[in-house]
């Protein structure tokens, strides 16, 4: 217990870091990291192997990849066609990018797109000069919400899958009806927001819709390669289990293939200012704080406490576990406590006796953990990444930024989730 209240007081203590922003989050997430090793709350070994190796190489590859396509001139394009498609509004601009993520989060995973199409709408925001803040936020929470209607769009899905053995088609089944109901109401949020501060000079707009983007390509050849290499990548990451790669080497083998031919000669460039290592190390300091949560009991405590405040009854327990999930996800990494509830779970089965009522427990636990990562900023690996890119843009998201408009639409999100469980399978 004595070790549980000291990782409890260091992951709050580094919360308040975060939160006020009195040192770097990378800063404070390292010293709360290293603090945990030398109270002894847990030892070197055991905070060096929470280290998920397999995220942090995934967003370096990624990095990687898109450093070359970038290179390539392929985001100046996508972004100028966007932008005309929208004739140059830059709220038609905000629901049009809130779409497109939402869908392509689904199937590539909430991480891997807001890589990709964030720098899209920094080049737009660019073009029209406004503030790209609102996009990159909302942008953030559509992938999130995607990455919740399949089994590959975000990692707690992928463990519920594995440990359930629902297939992919289960997860569309379950899942996605609720999330398109959710985005659809988004939307109207979105609009309601900012339909009537969303401005922009004339000049720009005219200008922005008189872009030749005809030469916006910059090596044709270049571009083919990557093209085939970023579709080989995702081929892969759709044959994982075929294959027996994890993500990290998959989207490693891209990067470096592409770092060889399109970089090789730029790497010390590539590494110093493409490789957000802000986002790296901070994530790393998070694994290691959160396993002090795991490692003391604290998260099994909680998970526990689920079971006897139910008493095993399948509809009060639904909606405990929903959330509850919506609530730890927004303050704690979301994959750990997935890790600790499907155990839970699998005995609350056992108790129940009915495999049928197991069903809805299941698919509230990946509703609530996917969707409650919007809640703050720190609640999704999405959040940091995308952060971290407009950072390094020279546009600063500040964590009480993030979280007043993501706690608003995680509320609307859980309201109808809850809806969605209760009338659906109840």
């Amino acid at each position: 217990m004595y070790l549980m209240l000291m990782a409890l007081a260091v992951f709050a203590a580094t919360y308040v870091l975060i939160i006020t922003e009195w040192i770097n989050k990378m800063l404070a997430a390292m010293i709360g990291g290293f603090v945990i090793i030398l109270l002894g709350i847990v030892n070197q070994h055991t905070a060096f192997a929470a280290i998920d190796w397999n995220v942090i190489f995934f967003l370096i590859g990624m990095m990687l990849v898109i450093s070359v396509l970038r290179e390539t001139g392929l985001f100046m394009f996508i972004a100028i066609k966007t932008a005309k498609l929208a004739k140059g509004k830059p709220l038609n601009i905000m629901l049009l990018m809130f779409l497109a993520t939402a869908v392509v989060s689904a199937f590539l995973g909430s991480v891997t797109t807001i890589m990709i199409l964030v720098p899209i709408v920094l080049l737009i925001a660019g073009e029209l000069k406004i503030s790209p803040v609102p996009f990159v936020i909302t942008m953030v929470l559509a992938s999130n919400f995607g990455g919740a209607a399949t089994m590959i769009g975000d990692p707690p899905n992928i463990l519920i899958g594995s440990a359930t053995d629902y297939s992919f088609l289960d997860f569309i089944f379950n899942l996605t009806p609720p999330v398109i109901a959710i985005v659809g109401s988004s939307l109207g949020l979105i609009y309601l927001l900012y339909h009537k501060g969303m401005q922009v000079s004339n000049v720009n707009r005219a200008r922005l819709m008189e872009y030749n983007d005809k030469n916006l390509i910059k090596n044709k050849k270049l571009l083919y390669f990557s093209l085939f290499i970023l579709l080989a990548m995702l081929t892969a990451f759709s044959l994982q289990s075929i294959l027996n790669l994890e993500t990290a080497t998959i989207a490693m083998a891209a990067g470096l293939t592409l770092l060889a031919v399109g970089s090789r000669k730029k790497v010390e460039k590539v590494l110093t200012q493409d490789i957000d290592w802000i986002t790296i190390f901070f994530f790393i300091g998070l694994f290691m704080i959160v396993e002090s949560l795991v490692a003391t009991g604290f998260i099994d405590i909680i998970a526990g406490s689920v079971m006897k405040l139910t008493g095993g009854e399948p509809k009060t327990t639904s909606m405990v576990i929903l959330w509850l999930s919506g609530i730890f996800s927004a303050i704690i990494d979301n994959v750990p406590f997935v890790a600790a509830m499907i155990p839970m779970i699998e005995k609350l089965g056992i108790y129940i006796g009915d495999p049928s009522k197991m069903h809805p427990l299941w698919w509230s636990l990946a509703l609530g953990t996917c969707l409650g990562g919007n809640g703050t900023l720190i609640g999704a690996s999405a959040n940091i990444v995308a952060v971290g890119i407009a950072n390094r843009n020279g546009f600063y998201i500040s964590f009480k930024d993030f979280t007043k408009l993501g706690a608003l639409f995680t509320l609307n999100s859980m309201i109808l989730s809850t809806l969605y469980v209760w009338f659906r399978y109840y």
